[in-house]
């Protein structure tokens, strides 16, 4: 009796987790609740140098904008030491919670997790001059998270094939947070 309770709990917790993660794939999504400030909390990429110091996807978020079947995103990026606001339009696909940007190539993303509060995780598949490579990005309604979430997004790349080297936590650099507006 024991070893069937036991059965029944770990299959319930497994079609609870899978719940979760497959409620953005039915279109549950709701893409108005990202609507505000966000910060970059930690990046992660198969391709590191994009991500590292002046690498082009080395960006920090400032704010989303939810528009008509498309998402504005102001960042910031640092070239040479300075920091410039810089603007983008990413434009929804015909699958389900992906969206399309060119920038530095063309871009596809999903929204991975979110809780709309505090964090949102994306992956994107980066296609230039036909090569291609993933990157991840961890942001926040704070400029910093707590671990537990950090660890989540990190188990995240791993799923995704990223290993921890190639995970920046973006909180011990200058994120142009003076260039908020």
């Amino acid at each position: 009796m024991k070893l069937l309770l036991l059965l029944l709990c770990l299959g319930l917790t497994l079609v609870c987790g899978h719940a979760e993660e497959a409620s953005f794939k039915r279109g549950n999504l709701d893409v108005d609740k990202l609507n505000g400030d966000w910060f970059s909390i930690v990046m992660a990429s198969d391709k590191r140098e994009k991500i590292e110091e002046n690498g082009s996807m080395r960006v920090f978020m400032q704010h989303i904008d939810v528009l008509e079947n498309s998402l504005g995103f102001k960042f910031c990026i640092k070239e040479n030491g300075v920091c410039t606001e810089f603007s983008l339009v990413a434009y929804k696909t015909a699958k389900d919670g992906e969206y399309f940007v060119e920038y530095d190539g063309e871009n596809t993303f999903t929204i991975l997790k979110t809780d709309y509060d505090n964090y949102v995780m994306f992956h994107h598949v980066n296609v230039k001059n036909g090569e291609t490579f993933q990157l991840m990005e961890l942001y926040g309604r704070t400029k910093d998270l707590s671990s537990d979430i950090k660890e989540k997004f990190a188990k995240l790349c791993k799923a995704h094939g990223i290993t921890r080297d190639n995970i920046i936590d973006l909180t011990k650099t200058d994120r142009c947070l003076q260039a908020r507006g």
